[in-house]
């Protein structure tokens, strides 16, 4: 089933192509082959301005939070083996506080749908029955609708580099926001041992240390412009939070 086809879906492909295309088609006077991409960092980066105010809730739940850690390892020292109590516990306890443990959620919940209108867009040759003009324009030599697997596995893989560095790029931000986020929100271990069915505090540390990475894997098989968003957001994000904790601490 082609689901440029469907009601809903069909329509909102057609919006965001007639907008990246038009953009396009305006920056195109100086940007030239570039300004498909740069429409595309401009969709993203008026995406992120939008969402500041829950960026600002999120920054704000951060810092509850932090201010909770404290209290929150007691509860887990006290109730490691009863893990219904502790839930209650810690329930009871935001909800006192009036904090939300999901606020943390808000921006990347938001961007969910954007970044599947990008991604969509130049992954169909056709949208609703019209041919997808977007995937005529190229970075530096690489379709758009290429992601890095496509780029290397083709005549193109010369221009592979394009994606690599933005990868690369992509990877140092990942990285920089890894540790920002660990300067900011440092774990309080809990006394005791681990309660029944938790995993070990190795483990949980391995999967905090390598889990941001996934979005690098993502920009690797995903279309150009899909690469190209996440790279900005994530900047974006960077740059914000630095910003947002100075302001809210």
């Amino acid at each position: 089933m082609d689901i440029t086809t469907l009601p809903l879906v069909g329509p909102l492909l057609h919006a965001g192509a007639d907008l990246l295309a038009q953009t396009a088609a305006a920056l195109s006077p100086v940007a030239g082959e570039y300004a498909a991409a740069i429409a595309v960092v401009l969709l993203t980066l008026v995406v992120r301005a939008a969402l500041v105010p829950l960026s600002v809730l999120q920054v704000r739940a951060e810092r509850d939070r932090r201010r909770l850690a404290p209290r929150v390892a007691a509860l887990r020292a006290r109730y490691a083996k009863d893990t219904e109590r502790l839930q209650r516990a810690l329930q009871e306890l935001y909800t006192n506080e009036k904090v939300s443990p999901l606020a943390g959620c808000l921006p990347v919940l938001a961007q969910a749908p954007v970044l599947s209108l990008v991604y969509a867009l130049f992954t169909h040759a056709s949208i609703g029955g019209t041919a997808n003009t977007l995937l005529s324009a190229t970075l530096l030599g690489v379709p758009l609708g290429h992601s890095l697997l496509v780029t290397v596995t083709s005549p193109l893989w010369v221009h592979a580099w394009v994606v690599v560095l933005l990868l690369a790029v992509l990877a140092v931000v990942v990285e920089a926001s890894r540790r920002a986020n660990a300067r900011w929100n440092p774990v309080v271990p809990a006394a005791g041992k681990p309660a029944a069915g938790t995993a070990a505090p190795g483990a949980a540390a391995a999967v905090a240390r390598f889990a941001p990475f996934v979005t690098v894997v993502f920009a690797a098989i995903a279309p150009l412009p899909a690469a190209l968003y996440v790279v900005t957001s994530a900047a974006w994000t960077l740059g914000e939070r630095a910003v947002l904790r100075r302001a809210l601490a």
